[in-house]
């Protein structure tokens, strides 16, 4: 008995994640902001997969929250650098959900120019596990894995790899030291995932990056922004009265 009340619970939020999931989606992407839910384990790169793409993004604007357990260390150096960037600390939990986002949204002022993009880098808990589990609000959930990682991960954690709309291959420049199977890497992730473009990177090298920065600003710009002049501003007021 007790594990299905256990269940219910765990049913309930899971929808009310995904509901406010699906605002946070269609509000921001009527806004000409694409959201990507970056996810990787702990020192794959995340932060720095994060600085070398924003450094190539040729026309929209980037924006960045850090999800962390604790500290704000990674929050402190993309803010030194001119980046726009918020912190979210879980205390604990292993992963964001949408609430938090929902609620860190709202505290974040997106000065985009009438017809101008951003994108809303969400970096999750440092985790394969719960972060694949919960939607928040992405439009884009890039994956990050690595070669010292191993060639193994798609089979070990397939839930991510499935998931995932772009996965990237970072610490490419340390192959040569390394017994990383990269047929046996793809085998697994296309066993998963048939559509997902596989960039290979450096955050080392700087290699790899102008392509993904790329592929994101294509999505960015493929938003459907129509909504950009009623969205959660005073226009929305406005209609309510006169219905």
């Amino acid at each position: 008995m007790h594990d299905i009340r256990k269940l219910n619970v765990m049913e309930n939020v899971m929808d009310e994640n995904d509901h406010i999931a699906e605002h946070v989606r269609e509000h921001m992407g009527a806004h000409g902001v694409l959201i990507v839910n970056e996810m990787g384990a702990p020192g794959v790169g995340k932060t720095t997969t994060l600085k070398n793409i924003i450094e190539r993004l040729q026309i929209a604007k980037p924006f960045v929250i850090e999800g962390d357990i604790e500290s704000d260390l990674d929050t402190k150096d993309l803010n030194s650098l001119g980046i726009a960037a918020y912190q979210i600390n879980t205390f604990g939990a292993c992963h964001l959900d949408a609430p938090m986002i929902d609620h860190k949204i709202d505290e974040m002022d997106f000065d985009l120019e009438d017809k101008e993009r951003g994108i809303l880098f969400i970096e999750n808990i440092g985790n394969l596990v719960c972060p694949a589990e919960f939607t928040i609000g992405e439009h884009v959930l890039m994956l990050i894995a690595t070669v010292t990682e191993g060639s193994d991960k798609p089979y070990k954690y397939p839930l991510a790899f499935e998931k995932a709309d772009i996965i990237l291959i970072n610490k490419v420049d340390l192959i040569p030291y390394l017994d990383f199977d990269e047929e046996f890497f793809m085998k697994g992730v296309r066993a998963l995932n048939k559509t997902a473009p596989v960039f290979k990177v450096s955050g080392k090298t700087g290699e790899g990056y102008a392509e993904v920065a790329a592929w994101l600003e294509g999505r960015a710009a493929a938003l459907d922004i129509h909504e950009h002049h009623h969205g959660h501003g005073d226009d929305e007021h406005h209609h309510h009265h006169h219905e």
